[in-house]
């Protein structure tokens, strides 16, 4: 699998978008869901990467930055025909990588506290992400669980 850094311009990273967008219309009340849509994820402070096999689009996700020692994982998304290959993983290991590589010292998400967010939770806890307060500009929602993962910076 390939992991690229995407312009978001293809019609494929453009639809599974919009799949994700979708998919969270039906998680929770419009003011409890974060996922950045396509004017979002193309801000200057987000980096959106692409994970391809062979030609056909696998997944995606982002990394934010907040400030110059955080940043916060957005719009993480494994196609359908892709689930349960070990894509996320590999693409979260990739944005861990990533902000290590960058300086960050703390990387943060927000997901979902529904069920439907139940594998994304674990995925993140078994890389060693645990349950934190709300960060940046987020407030407390029962809605969301908040999770943050200490990383070191490479040369430290």
């Amino acid at each position: 699998m390939n992991i690229r850094v995407d312009n978001l311009e293809g019609p494929e990273v453009i639809a599974l978008l919009q799949e994700h967008l979708g998919s969270m219309e039906h998680t929770a009340p419009a003011e409890s869901r974060h996922a950045l849509d396509l004017s979002g994820l193309s801000s200057p402070d987000v980096t959106f990467w692409s994970i391809w096999d062979g030609s056909e689009l696998a997944g995606f996700g982002a990394l934010k930055h907040m400030t110059d020692t955080h940043a916060e994982i957005k719009s993480m998304r494994t196609a359908a025909t892709h689930q349960r290959k070990g894509v996320a993983s590999r693409l979260l290991q990739h944005i861990i990588q990533e902000a290590t590589g960058r300086g960050y010292s703390r990387l943060s998400l927000e997901t979902g506290s529904m069920e439907y967010f139940q594998a994304a939770r674990s995925l993140y806890a078994s890389f060693g992400f645990t349950p934190c307060p709300p960060f940046g500009d987020y407030r407390p929602d029962p809605n969301s669980i908040f999770m943050t993962l200490e990383i070191a910076s490479e040369g430290t």
